[in-house]
């Protein structure tokens, strides 16, 4: 535990002289710069579609968030912009360059299955 002023602390004080304290080894900015970039990498909902899963009691699990998360790097890989994300009965619309999802569906209770504005399917 770090020592400020006398006082052991469960942090690590960042600002100031530190009085002689050493940070912890290893560089602490790399290990931050990485934990953000893979949040920035992970899949995010849109409000209207978490208003979407909720209002059609669609839950995910974590394996499907990662089932859905490998579906959108594969969308990227190859260039899509607006994909349509199938897994099992649920459908998303990705908007690929922002990693968001923009609405969710359970295809069997679609009235209509037409889905405009895509440039590619993934099957999840």
């Amino acid at each position: 535990m770090a020592e400020l002023n006398g006082v052991k602390v469960p942090f690590v004080p960042i600002v100031g002289n530190n009085n002689g304290y050493k940070a912890p080894a290893g560089n602490v900015k790399s290990n931050f710069d990485e934990i953000f970039n893979s949040e920035l990498e992970k899949v995010k909902f849109s409000n209207h579609a978490l208003r979407r899963l909720e209002s059609r009691n669609i839950t995910l699990d974590n394996d499907q968030l990662n089932k859905i998360q490998t579906a959108v790097e594969r969308a990227q890989l190859k260039g899509a912009k607006d994909s349509l994300v199938m897994m099992n009965d649920t459908a998303f619309i990705v908007n690929i360059a922002n990693r968001t999802i923009i609405t969710a569906m359970d295809v069997k209770e679609s009235k209509e299955n037409v889905f405009t504005n895509i440039d590619s399917v993934v099957f999840a």
